[in-house]
């Protein structure tokens, strides 16, 4: 069974910096972040295939943020910089432990996803 531990969130001023940790125990294939905001559904941020460390990022997120892990598997970041006001919601850590044959773009939702962290929250103010 995957564990996952997340770590690093905070408050920062717009176009501030925030790096996300996520420690990973157990096998897995994809390890997505996504983020949930008051009010707003869930949504995926940006995953990485940890065998092929291919990646793939939501448009909001595309060019600001970078996910990427450790060589040994056990460690899962997200980098965000030019951090926005509306980047501002809670931010999990999940997993998925099975290939995935659909496209990036569907691949990235929550109910592909079934072990999941407790979050962390990062907050931006204007």
């Amino acid at each position: 069974q995957v564990q996952l531990v997340e770590s690093g969130g905070g408050s920062v001023q717009a176009g501030g910096s925030l790096s996300l940790s996520c420690a990973v125990s157990g096998d897995t294939y994809y390890i997505a972040w996504f983020r949930q905001a008051p009010g707003k559904e869930r949504e995926g941020v940006a995953v990485i295939n940890t065998g092929s460390t291919n990646t793939y990022y939501a448009d909001s997120v595309k060019g600001r943020f970078t996910i990427s892990q450790d060589p040994a598997k056990t460690m899962v970041y997200l980098q965000m910089s030019s951090l926005r006001p509306e980047d501002t919601a809670m931010y999990y850590c999940a997993a998925r432990t099975t290939a995935y044959f659909g496209s990036w773009f569907d691949c990235l939702r929550q109910v592909n996803f079934k072990s999941w962290g407790q979050g962390t929250q990062v907050s931006v103010s204007s």
